[in-house]
């Protein structure tokens, strides 16, 4: 690829293409649809989602927004476009999105559909996937024309909108071919990270199921109230440390942003509860189903409860970590907390009253080990699904005029 100069090229080009792009109405490129569901030809109601583009309107919401007569609804076929007015902050223009899905599907008349017929079908809805035309968007529908959450634009004037586009057709398909061969990759590795997940939440239902494992014999020696594990304690932190909010999935973090570090005020921090590696936090008043584990030094809330294991207490953090998320856990704290997300209080007490079975430390290391390894390699898919689309996006941004 090369870099472009002052003409009305992209900034980055596949070699041998010289060519300035052309300017081209949406009018001349493509050609609405208007046709009607009259026949009901179709009863799959259509939304558009972000990641999967125009997708089940019952399976996306869990229920159908449209109305049960679909007579007058749009009737789109497998490879034709919708424009959906709604904005959001994702969509600040609206979304426009392919049919791939099914053959058929219907839409609201609030959709625009249109249909290629001379340019690269694969190509059109890549340059949809940029942000390119957002400012032909602008131009037609400011800030003040919005209401009630639609973008107000004509489909003339939609049609209107300007495209910059490579006039040879092989340039449009070499364009498609890379962008979606990137999408392909990071579906793949997306389907790659759902598989870890799975696989650690499955294993996880077996390590923390009573049931399962004495089934097994898995070596779950101790079963012994938590009043013998734990112990709860407050000490006042410094107010010069991080503020720490506790969430069940992640455990400890930042209330803002680590790295930009930003401290509190003074007078606001006087009260604030010290946490440490290794303790673990829950806020008993609005109890969501878990403790959080700290990895941090920083300071939390004093509407949180903290507390450690005992002194004299072999343990492995991981196991437990993971332990006080499972499933199994939150079933027996539900004994104590007579419902999740009520408003109940619920005491350290109750908590402490309960017995925890639990194997040697030895297995607590290879459990921890193992969920370790998992979330290792979760970690790591995560970063690499996110280096993927940063590269789909620089592309995209700079493929495209």
């Amino acid at each position: 690829m090369t870099k472009s100069d002052d003409k009305r090229v992209p900034a980055l080009r596949f070699k041998g293409f010289t060519d300035e792009w052309e300017q081209r109405k949406l009018e001349n490129i493509t050609k609405r649809i208007s046709r009607k569901n009259l026949n009901l030809d179709s009863t799959l109601p259509l939304t558009i989602s972000a990641q999967y583009g125009l997708v089940d309107q019952r399976k996306f919401f869990d229920k159908q927004i449209a109305s049960k007569k679909l007579e007058n609804y749009l009737l789109l076929k497998n490879g034709e476009f919708a424009y959906n007015k709604s904005y959001s902050k994702d969509y600040p223009f609206g979304a426009i999105k392919r049919l791939n899905n099914y053959k058929l599907g219907v839409l609201s008349t609030l959709y625009i559909a249109f249909k290629p017929v001379s340019i690269n079908t694969d190509y059109l809805e890549e340059y949809f996937d940029s942000t390119k035309w957002y400012k032909e968007i602008y131009k037609r529908a400011t800030e003040g024309a919005r209401n009630h959450g639609l973008l107000n634009i004509s489909p003339q004037d939609f049609f209107e909108l300007n495209l910059s586009i490579p006039n040879n057709r092989i340039e449009q398909e070499r364009i498609s071919e890379i962008l979606k061969l990137l999408s392909l990759l990071i579906t793949l590795q997306q389907r790659k990270l759902k598989d870890y997940s799975l696989i650690k939440k499955k294993l996880s239902n077996i390590f923390f199921n009573d049931t399962i494992v004495n089934q097994n014999n898995f070596l779950f020696k101790h079963r012994v109230k938590a009043s013998q594990l734990f112990i709860s304690f407050s000490k006042k932190g410094f107010v010069h440390l991080p503020v720490l909010s506790a969430s069940q999935d992640k455990g400890m973090i930042f209330r803002e942003d680590e790295s930009k570090n930003i401290l509190y005020a003074h007078n606001n921090l006087t009260n604030y509860k010290l946490v440490e590696p290794d303790d673990f936090v829950v806020h008993l008043r609005s109890f969501q189903g878990g403790f959080a584990y700290s990895d941090k030094t920083g300071i939390a809330s004093p509407a949180y409860t903290i507390f450690k294991f005992k002194d004299d207490v072999d343990y492995n953090p991981v196991y437990w970590k993971e332990k006080f998320k499972s499933y199994n856990f939150i079933q027996l704290l539900k004994k104590v907390t007579y419902g999740v997300r009520d408003g109940r209080s619920i005491s350290f007490s109750d908590f402490l009253s309960l017995y925890l079975t639990f194997p040697d430390i030895e297995i607590q290391n290879k459990i921890g080990s193992a969920l370790s390894k998992l979330d290792t390699q979760i970690s790591d898919q995560k970063k690499i699904i996110k280096k993927l689309e940063n590269v789909k996006q620089f592309l995209l941004q700079n493929m495209f005029i």
